[in-house]
């Protein structure tokens, strides 16, 4: 990404480290032997938080090098922009 400026970077490692702590709460319950039910429900919560931190990503990322791209002509960016949509939506 280089040049390109992003102006969630902050929010984005912000976010990444709550989700990190919650992962690790999650393997002190584990370690606990919780309730598989209760460990299941915040692993779903870790999932959604990681989801959500892709779609800040990808929305800072289309706002800035994308436009940025499209307004130079370089295509390259667009391919590996589609690459990694169909790896995040998988």
């Amino acid at each position: 990404m280089g040049t390109h400026s992003h102006t969630e970077t902050q929010k984005v490692i912000n976010r990444l480290s709550r989700a990190i702590g919650h992962l690790e709460s999650i393997r002190t319950m584990v370690e606990e032997g919780r309730e598989c039910s209760e460990v299941l429900i915040q692993i779903a919560a870790v999932k959604s938080a990681v989801n959500n931190i892709g779609k800040l990503i990808l929305q800072d990322h289309i706002e800035h090098c994308v436009i940025d791209a499209v307004a130079t002509g370089d295509t390259q960016v667009l391919q590996d922009l589609s690459k990694a949509i169909d790896q995040f939506v998988k």
